[in-house]
């Protein structure tokens, strides 16, 4: 039996996890947190990386060394309903409400937007590019065929050479000092806390659970299967496509905030990107960037349309088939991307904040589970302690007409009192602790641990 990849399937594997990883959020993200932290860079940077970084890596490796197979299984160890209810939301909020959406709005603002004149229809204009995009997006969705090996071993890489080049261009010409850049609000105290709720915006610690069963599965079919040799490959391939998508966020979000000493601060990342490479390259260089980042984005679309189609057919064999499912995804995805990509970004603040404590708790008891045997006791009440904090964290998030529609201010104004951290957006900690210990104490006093 095999114990370990070698170093060509090593490579393979995390080059494969690197291009599911990479797709649009990764590259807007980056580089307007940079153009907002300014000289307070480096300590956002910090708190970017552990939850863009980190945690997808411990997302990956928390399937493996949990022994579950895929979220479905990792998210019923707490309950039923649960795995559900999970699965459900963390699949639509990669899929259909907001990432596939964001992938056809982030070329269309990259490069689209940017060549049209002035007095261009801009809602017309994405109406009519989303329209192609998703048509084509179905088409391949349906019908994948080899597409997908070709994109990405074809334009993954151009995509990476031109970004390459224009950092380069960015580093050694600089448009601004860094240190002499006035972080914005929020920046400039506690960056290192606004730039980890930053890292909730790549979706990349959510599409780790859905995307750890895919790594494990490529493993096993090249000869590993003992359960720690799993891990140890798991976790070997996705320390090198992490460390690789680190080196790219860091070189993005020092250009972002070199920006600042040209532009002023953008809406969205999309106009930051846009207006970099047009400084640098011209129009010709934001034709080229439109066309890479469009096939880039057109490729993860496809994956996550299709993923998504095959889970919710796996959790409901009998509503829709496969095919019903993936227009049904590309339709909702067409109306959401007509939002433009300020407000799919806004609108999805307050789903991630709900989420990602969920999902963040979830990784950690998949790594540490062997300590308490798994037990249904503790993964249920962390996560019960855990959701209720995380509502108000979510109630905080909304728009203040939804906050004033709904008459919740007075309830966030007792929250603010009663967690610590709360007003960081990182209320959840403490009862998530809380949980841990109460399940603990319950995991004793029945006995053994109940297994799941």
């Amino acid at each position: 039996m095999k114990e370990k990849l070698t170093k060509s399937e090593l490579v393979s594997v995390a080059s494969m996890l690197f291009g599911l990883f990479f797709g649009a959020g990764n590259l807007i993200f980056p580089i307007y947190m940079g153009q907002l932290a300014g000289r307070n860079l480096m300590p956002a940077m910090i708190g970017f990386l552990i939850t863009g970084v980190g945690l997808p890596l411990m997302g990956v490796a928390s399937i493996g060394i949990s022994r579950s197979d895929g979220l479905i299984e990792l998210s019923g160890k707490v309950s039923c309903g649960y795995r559900v209810f999970f699965t459900c939301a963390l699949y639509l909020t990669i899929g259909p409400l907001f990432a596939i959406p964001r992938c056809a709005a982030v070329p269309f603002t990259v490069g689209v937007e940017a060549m049209l004149g002035d007095g261009a229809n801009i809602t017309l204009a994405l109406a009519v590019f989303s329209a192609l995009f998703f048509a084509v997006v179905l088409g391949f969705s349906l019908f994948p065929g080899k597409i997908l090996i070709w994109v990405g071993k074809i334009l993954n890489p151009l995509f990476l050479v031109f970004l390459g080049v224009l950092v380069i261009a960015a580093l050694l010409h600089p448009m601004g000092v860094i240190a002499e850049i006035e972080p914005a609000a929020g920046y400039k105290a506690g960056a290192f806390v606004t730039g980890f709720l930053d890292g909730y915006d790549t979706m990349d610690a959510l599409a780790s659970l859905a995307f750890g069963i895919v790594v494990i599965n490529v493993i096993r079919g090249l000869g590993i299967e003992e359960p720690h040799a799993i891990a140890r490959s798991t976790v070997s391939a996705g320390v090198f496509s992490c460390l690789l998508m680190a080196l790219i966020y860091l070189a993005i979000a020092v250009v972002g905030a070199q920006s600042r000493g040209m532009f002023a601060a953008c809406a969205n990342g999309g106009e930051v990107l846009a207006l970099v490479a047009d400084h640098y390259f011209g129009k010709a260089g934001a034709l080229i960037l439109a066309v890479t980042v469009t096939f880039a984005c057109l490729k993860t679309a496809v994956g996550l349309v299709t993923s998504c189609a095959e889970t919710f057919c796996k959790l409901f064999p009998t509503v829709l088939s496969y095919r019903k499912w993936a227009v049904l995804f590309s339709l909702v995805s067409l109306l959401i991307a007509n939002l433009g990509l300020t407000a799919i970004t806004s609108y999805s603040v307050p789903v991630l904040m709900l989420l990602y404590p969920l999902a963040i708790t979830l990784i950690l008891m998949g790594l540490l589970g062997e300590r308490f045997g798994h037990s249904k006791y503790v993964y249920s009440f962390v996560t019960g302690f855990t959701l209720c904090a995380a509502v108000f964290d979510f109630l905080r998030a909304l728009p203040a007409a939804a906050i004033e529609f709904l008459h919740v201010q007075p309830l966030l104004n007792a929250a603010a009192k009663v967690l610590p951290l709360y007003e960081r957006g990182l209320g959840w900690l403490l009862p998530a602790l809380i949980g841990l210990i109460v399940g603990l104490c319950v995991m004793r006093a029945k006995g053994s641990p109940k297994r799941v």
